[in-house]
């Protein structure tokens, strides 16, 4: 994959517990697992504050992760035990795609993101934040850092990667809907929405759809899984149950392309 990123979220440099000598930067990982793992788990008591600091509270989060998960009680996060925090995004990147086409595969690892539940984090007063946004993002966080296109690319990148392919020669690498947009547009790729609407056969698993706010502003995008006479489903990162461009996790959303503006990006290209 060319987007390798994520694989600084699956480490910490060495063991971390309280009044040891502890790294500012592994305790906000470890910190930031623990509340994402309550998100699946809410009976857990896993959440903790953001800190950086290996307080009382970090080490009885860690307890409580350690009870939950059968392990020894001790309070003390070893590089091990912190790959057991982790293992939700080192699935969604690593298990091996069955699928052979790449259109399959885009299906496949987008399933596989969604069932593993990426969800941001509000740090420091700042939203848009924590190790799956990092991971989409390519190191980058925080407000400004609106992660769906993050998220629909690297799903294109692993499904591509799997199969040989460097999802670069159908798009630049980017955050950007609107790059991805005017892309299209350039290369011929992008079907708007009044096509879509008249003939949604020119829409396939694995391509992108691009919200459009005006010609040529587009300001949130997803991966189609499905297409029906009406609907579309897709899976979608930064979004939640409005349909919002800047919510706060993976989700997969049913879509009428008959009531909305959706142009949609062909990888056909690159299949």
């Amino acid at each position: 994959m060319k987007k390798d990123k994520y694989l600084k979220e699956l480490t910490i440099n060495e063991t971390q517990k309280r009044h040891g000598d502890n790294t500012k930067k592994d305790v906000m990982k470890i910190q930031s697992w623990l509340s994402l793992y309550a998100i699946q788990n809410p009976e857990s008591g896993t959440v903790t504050g953001i800190d950086g600091d290996f307080g009382p509270a970090t080490e009885k989060a860690v307890k409580n992760f350690q009870k939950a998960t059968n392990s020894s009680q001790t309070g003390i996060v070893t590089p091990q035990l912190f790959e057991k925090l982790c293992e939700g995004m080192k699935d969604a990147f690593e298990r091996p795609l069955l699928s052979n086409t790449l259109r399959n595969a885009m299906v496949e690892a987008a399933e596989n993101h969604l069932r593993n539940a990426p969800f941001e984090l509000e740090i420091k007063g700042q939203s848009n934040s924590g190790p799956w946004v990092r991971a989409y993002m390519d190191g980058h966080d925080g407000s400004p850092w609106y992660w769906c296109m993050g998220f629909a690319q690297t799903i294109l990148d692993q499904a591509a990667s799997a199969l040989g392919k460097d999802f670069r020669s159908l798009m630049p690498l980017t955050y950007s809907c609107d790059t991805v947009g005017t892309t299209g547009l350039s290369k011929g790729l992008l079907t708007r929405y009044q096509t879509v609407r008249n003939n949604p056969s020119v829409m396939k698993p694995g391509d992108f759809f691009l919200l459009q706010k005006s010609r040529y502003d587009w300001t949130h995008t997803g991966i189609i899984i499905s297409v029906g006479n009406d609907v579309i489903e897709t899976i979608e990162g930064n979004t939640n149950q409005a349909g919002s461009r800047n919510g706060i996790a993976v989700l997969k959303r049913t879509r009428n392309f008959r009531k909305t503006k959706l142009d949609v990006f062909s990888i056909e290209p690159l299949v």
